[in-house]
């Protein structure tokens, strides 16, 4: 059984059944290709286990409805599902963010606040855009993954975490790795199992689909009975559509 909810994306449907069912949902979800299905049948095979997955793709590709497919179909799903967006937050926030601070640890903290880390505690954590992660807490990730515990900023006592991290870049990180703006041993860390998202333009057949059901969403939505004409679709197949799926639910 599928249930509905709602993204930024557009409509994302949750897999409560079997796991078999996690290639219909990312194929009803995100298009029909044998692209999709191989990326099913990836998320298949990683769920089960404890593995950091790394997902990568650019942007409106689809990284966080494969995340929360990933969760979904593991043994993780009966925790939380916490998303954390690296490259929304302040580098001086960022830290206090992930692993929590005590009270009085700096100005401003006038109260124990618990991190991401702690808040997935029995599910997954979900790291979005992970090459914004500043190189002064890449060591401290690693440091949690390695040794399943975390240290609140302005804290002296371990805390354990037991989640299972899924990260997602729209970045080349072996460039980065290079680059020596990223640290290799963390992109060997987190890259166990890797799921690399392809663009809407390489797999065009999924583009009429995506359309005409961003197209009834918007019908429903707006009282409306627009259809797309073989003249419309053209123009839609010819794009190359660099924001990709986001760009094209937009468009419609």
């Amino acid at each position: 059984m599928l249930t509905k909810t709602r993204v930024r994306c557009g409509e994302l449907y949750e897999p409560s059944g079997p796991e078999s069912d996690v290639v219909s949902f990312l194929q009803e979800s995100m298009g029909p290709s044998k692209d999709i299905c191989q990326i099913g049948e990836q998320v298949k095979r990683v769920a089960p286990t404890s593995l950091t997955v790394l997902i990568c793709g650019e942007t409106g590709t689809g990284k966080e409805v494969v995340a929360n497919a990933l969760h979904h179909t593991s043994p993780y799903n009966t925790g939380p599902f916490v998303p954390l967006d690296c490259g929304s937050i302040s580098p001086t926030l960022l830290e206090s963010e992930l692993f929590g601070h005590e009270k009085g640890s700096f100005t401003g903290a006038d109260r124990t606040k618990v991190g991401k880390f702690e808040k997935a505690a029995g599910g997954t954590l979900f790291l979005d855009e992970i090459s914004n992660l500043p190189l002064k807490l890449q060591p401290m990730l690693l440091r949690a993954l390695q040794e399943k515990q975390i240290f609140r900023v302005g804290g002296t006592q371990p805390i354990a975490v037991n989640a299972r991290l899924i990260v997602a870049s729209n970045d080349d990180l072996p460039a980065l790795v290079l680059a020596k703006t990223f640290r290799r041993d963390l992109y060997y860390r987190l890259n166990e199992f890797c799921i690399a998202l392809p663009n809407l333009c390489d797999r065009k057949e999924d583009i009429e689909y995506l359309a005409n059901r961003f197209l009834g969403v918007a019908n429903k939505e707006m009282n409306k009975s627009v259809t797309l004409s073989g003249s419309a679709l053209q123009v839609l197949f010819s794009y190359a559509w660099p924001g990709n799926v986001r760009e094209l639910r937009n468009a419609i």
